[in-house]
Formats: structure tokens, sequence, C-alpha cells
């Protein structure tokens, strides 16, 4: 008698189908970043402890990424479908898991499930994930009657040729910067704050004699009357930036903890800045090509500034090394990964628009940059 061919229900076929294409989704958005996912599993792997593992963070990236990727291509085109179905199983009940201690204990404010591209809260996330769980166990239970494409050897080389082609993917993300970039550092954005001359500052006063509190608008009070000044005193001090917005969230400061990131991000005319969030990890190369451009620039009239969370120690240790005779400034180093996935990094901004990024395996030729910057 004939074989009796396997009829996969319209629903699952569905369910299939999107869960294929979340999945994919997920792998991509995060191959796009390996190096900012890979800063996320750092935050997972310290939240629960298990600083033992944070040495091969990075494969563990690019693991978890690559077997998101191969289920989700697996489930789309019914490639070793009975396994892809085990596997989605048994990865969504690990998520769903994880994503529920987040939301409820808030271990991890962004759990990066959709790299940078979309953002999540925690409880969304887990919500997310209870919806493709029941899709995980649907699949699962129904993968019997889902066809096949081809033979197991076919299927098989099919999924190692898209998995060549995703490693390449990533690989080149990492080795450049992403081809498409989430954040806020993104080329052609206007990182100038905006709403600082709406920003008020009040201070209080206590009458002495009679207790009685009033707040003035600073510095409209009588500061300088001397008789009113010995019948109050100062208790308190409150500014209202409610109106002020924030396009970053990068501090800049020099030696002596005075702020200096409008002066330098809000430039008005070209400014390059070198970002290294750890000088001892710095790729040497990088910095040695940075310091002949910058010092190009500073003859022609450029500025120029180097970024880092590194100590005073560590900054002295590399300046003769990597001829760092230009102005070093300090910066959070999570605010400096988020600028640029290099270490260094080299970005150009002019009026506090980014005109242009580079990894340290791209940095440009002086001529490029002085064909850049002439555009005027």
């Amino acid at each position: 008698m004939p074989k009796e061919k396997n009829i996969e229900p319209l629903l699952v076929k569905i369910i299939r189908i999107v869960t294929g294409l979340v999945f994919i989704f997920s792998a991509t958005v995060k191959g796009i970043d390996p190096l900012g996912t890979d800063y996320r599993v750092v935050d997972y792997l310290e939240a629960y402890s298990w600083y033992s593992f944070i040495d091969f963070s990075f494969a563990l990236t690019i693991l978890v990424i690559s077997v998101e990727f191969f289920l989700g291509v697996a489930l789309l085109f019914r490639l070793r479908l009975r396994l892809a179905a085990l596997g989605v199983l048994m990865l969504m009940i690990f998520f769903t898991v994880v994503t529920f201690i987040d939301a409820r204990y808030n271990l991890i404010t962004d759990c990066g499930c959709f790299g940078d591209a979309i953002k999540l809260t925690n409880w969304q996330t887990f919500y997310k994930n209870i919806v493709l769980l029941i899709f995980a166990i649907s699949i699962f239970a129904w993968r019997s009657k889902i066809e096949r494409q081809g033979g197991k050897g076919a299927q098989l080389i099919v999924l190692l040729l898209f998995i060549a082609g995703f490693g390449w993917f990533m690989s080149y993300n990492y080795n450049h910067l992403p081809v498409v970039d989430f954040r806020d550092w993104e080329i052609g954005n206007d990182m100038k704050s905006t709403g600082r001359e709406t920003i008020v500052s009040y201070l209080a006063y206590k009458n002495k004699n009679t207790g009685e509190i009033k707040e003035y608008i600073s510095p409209d009070y009588p500061w300088n009357d001397s008789v009113w000044l010995s019948e109050w005193e100062f208790v308190d001090q409150r500014i209202d930036d409610s109106q002020l917005v924030m396009k970053h969230g990068l501090i800049i400061e020099d030696e002596n903890g005075n702020n200096l990131t409008e002066q330098i991000i809000e430039n008005p005319g070209y400014q390059f800045v070198l970002a290294s969030y750890d000088l001892d990890e710095a790729v040497g190369q990088g910095m040695i090509d940075a310091s002949g451009i910058f010092h190009k620039m500073i003859e022609n009239n450029i500025d120029v500034a180097l970024l880092t969370s590194s100590t005073e120690d560590v900054i002295e240790k590399y300046r003769k090394l990597y001829t760092i005779d230009y102005d070093v400034y300090f910066a959070d180093d999570i605010e400096l990964k988020a600028m640029i996935r290099s270490n260094p990094g080299l970005v150009l901004l002019k009026d506090g628009v980014v005109i242009s990024k580079w990894h340290y395996n791209d940095f440009p030729q002086i001529s490029k940059v002085e064909e850049l910057i002439s555009h005027d």
C-alpha cells in the first residue's frame, strides 16, 4: 500500500513559519552586532555569578546566535525538523525560565533578545517567550506530521551552507563596524542635547526667626542684601531639568572632574574622538594609526581627543608607546562601548552630528580624512 502522506495543519504551518522567522530575525540582529551581544552575555554571567564562564563569553555568544539561526532556518525550510523541533522546545524552556527570573528580580535591565533593534522590558520579554514556548510545544507535538524537504544528507548540506554564510556575516560585523547601527551614535544622528535653556535652579532659604521657608529662582533672590542674609539661611537646592532632552548618556571629564561633554561632543567645528574603553585591551596598531591621524589633524587645527575609562597610571604607561601627546579625557566604559564597537574606534563629529565612524581595521588614510573634512 502507498505510504500515507503527512499533512501539516494550516495553523501548525503558520506557527512553524512565524517561529522560524522570529528565530532568524533574533539571530540576525544579534549577528549584526556580535560584540554588543557578548556584552549582554557577560551581564548575564555576572548576574548569575557564573564568573568562571566570562573568559569564554564570546565563544558562548557565537554558539547561541548560531544555534538560534540554525533552528530558525530549519523550521522555516523544514530541514532536520524533528531535531529542530526538540531544539526549539528546549531552548524556549530555558529562555522562558531565565526571562521569568529577570522579570521577577530585575537582574538584567535589557535582555538583548532582539539586539538593539527592538527594546523590550523584562516582562514583555517573558510574555513574548510564553507565546513562543506555546508555539514550540505545538511544533514538537506535530513534528511527525510535517513533511520534510529532501533526504537527511541534503538537508544537512543546506543547513551547513546557511550556517557558513551566517558565520561569515558575523565575522564581518565583528572585524568591522556593524552593517546596521541600531544605537544612538549612528552616522548622521545629531547628538546635541536640547532644552538646556529651560533648566531652572531653585534655592530654598529658611527664616532664622520664624522658620518660614521660601524658594527662589536662581539668581533672582536678594543674595547681595546683607540685612536679608542675616535673617535667612540656605537650606536646599533643586534643579528642574524636566524639559532637557539628552541624546546620549556620555559624560566626558578632565583629570580635575570638570564636565567637558558639551564642549567636545557639540563642538561647532570638526571634532575627532578616539574611543578606547580600556587601553590595556586596545589593539596597539589601531592606537598607533590613530595617533598618526591625530597629529596630522592637529597641524590642520582640527580638535582631537582620546576618551577612555582607563586610569591615569594606565594612560601614562601607553603615552610613549602610542605617542599620546594630545588631549585625554575620561568617560564611562559602557558609554564608550555604546558609542562605537571597536577598541579603539574613531568617531568624527561636527556640531554634534556624527559624520563618520571607523573600526580600527578600517582607519582611513590621512588623505581620505583631509578630503572628508575639506567638503565643508
